[in-house]
């Protein structure tokens, strides 16, 4: 891109001449000292970044185009991991959370997407991770409810389904609904959200994604009533992500610049609809023919929109917020999915903040690195 090789050429120019070019290089110590040609960072900071090896990357749910997923793609692909002196693979995941952070633990993965809430269930099990930075303290997880249901106490005695399990997200928001959780007839459902308006089995409610399912729905004409648990005051989390505690201890400013590489990526992929039919072209590319890309560019749009709505309070795009972190846990207690011993003050330690705030000055993200 043109912005790209007028960078490379003006810190090749300040490799030969030793003079600092605004932008392209600083010394850590205030002197000035030249980028490496096809950087655009300091020598010093770019050679700890060589040194921190390969960094794995494994996304959510293959290369869908949800936010931490879709941005670290374009991050890789836009070359700002390369910018950064970073040697970032991508790779796709499952969808199993619980396979992540275990990735994530032994090493086999650096960084991950991981919720909030999962974060700290992994750390309850003993799952050594560390959360980094997070974008929302609003979640994906929904109930979608036939447009008969104004109310979600009228599902008391109704038949809901899920896939696998209610979230905690949605089980707390129907509790705090007041909705009689025993009364409800829960069931099994497969991927095709079709099955709610044709009532399949006295289907009244579905457990989805806020970017999935109901665009699904409204693209084939199907009409449903979409609840977010955060209009509840129910803690969730949207983007998170986790990193290794040991690649962390030995490399925190490669951390820093993964994360900088990728907000500054999500900066571009949201900036234009031309932009953002890039990007996803970036993700079908790795996905291969039957990606289908009307869809993730609305995903991205909804789950972008999503964190514009809901932004983390008192945090940048990126923040932890420590007391979203307490709710969590006392919602994870209610529902006895993690013991009692496991305290907000000791799930709060499970984060660490710091390296989303070292990509920021006076709010702003810092591009390239310092």
């Amino acid at each position: 891109m043109q912005h790209r090789l007028v960078r490379t050429v003006l810190a090749g120019l300040a490799a030969v001449l030793l003079t600092a070019v605004a932008g392209c290089h600083s010394g850590s110590d205030g002197n000035s000292s030249a980028s490496p040609p096809g950087s655009a960072i300091s020598a010093k900071r770019c050679a700890e970044n060589k040194a921190a090896g390969k960094i794995t990357y494994l996304s959510g749910y293959q290369y869908q185009a949800s936010v931490s997923i879709l941005e670290y793609v374009a991050a890789a692909k836009l070359g700002y991991f390369k910018d950064l002196c970073l040697d970032v693979a991508l790779k796709p995941g499952t969808g199993d959370t619980a396979q992540n952070t275990r990735l994530l633990a032994s090493g086999r993965a650096t960084v991950s997407a991981v919720a909030e809430q999962d974060i700290i269930q992994a750390r309850a099990n003993g799952i050594d991770i560390t959360g980094v930075s997070s974008y929302s303290n609003a979640g994906l997880d929904i109930l979608m409810t036939n447009r008969d249901i104004t109310r979600l106490t009228q599902l008391d005695g109704k038949v809901v389904g899920h896939k696998g399990y209610v979230p905690a997200a949605v089980e707390a928001m129907l509790v705090k609904a007041g909705v009689t959780w025993d009364s409800l007839k829960l069931v099994k459902e497969g991927y095709d959200p079709s099955v709610l308006p044709r009532k399949q089995g006295g289907l009244e409610g579905l457990t989805g994604f806020i970017s999935n399912e109901p665009n699904q729905l409204k693209a084939a004409g199907r009409d449903v009533t979409v609840w977010q648990p955060v209009d509840y005051g129910i803690p969730s989390s949207i983007g998170a992500m986790a990193v290794n505690p040991a690649f962390a201890a030995a490399h925190p400013d490669a951390v820093e610049d993964v994360l900088r590489g990728a907000l500054h990526a999500y900066g571009y992929c949201s900036s234009s609809q031309a932009h953002i039919t890039e990007c996803v072209g970036y993700a079908a590319k790795l996905s291969g023919p039957t990606y289908d890309k009307a869809l993730n560019e609305t995903i991205w749009k909804t789950e972008t929109q999503v964190v514009k709505d809901n932004p983390t309070p008192g945090q940048p795009l990126g923040g932890v917020d420590p007391g979203n972190v307490a709710k969590l846990v006392g919602m994870l207690h209610q529902f006895t999915i993690v013991p009692a011993e496991v305290t907000a003050d000791k799930a709060r330690a499970w984060f660490d903040p710091s390296f989303v705030s070292g990509v920021y000055a006076a709010g702003k993200l810092v591009w390239p690195a310092p």
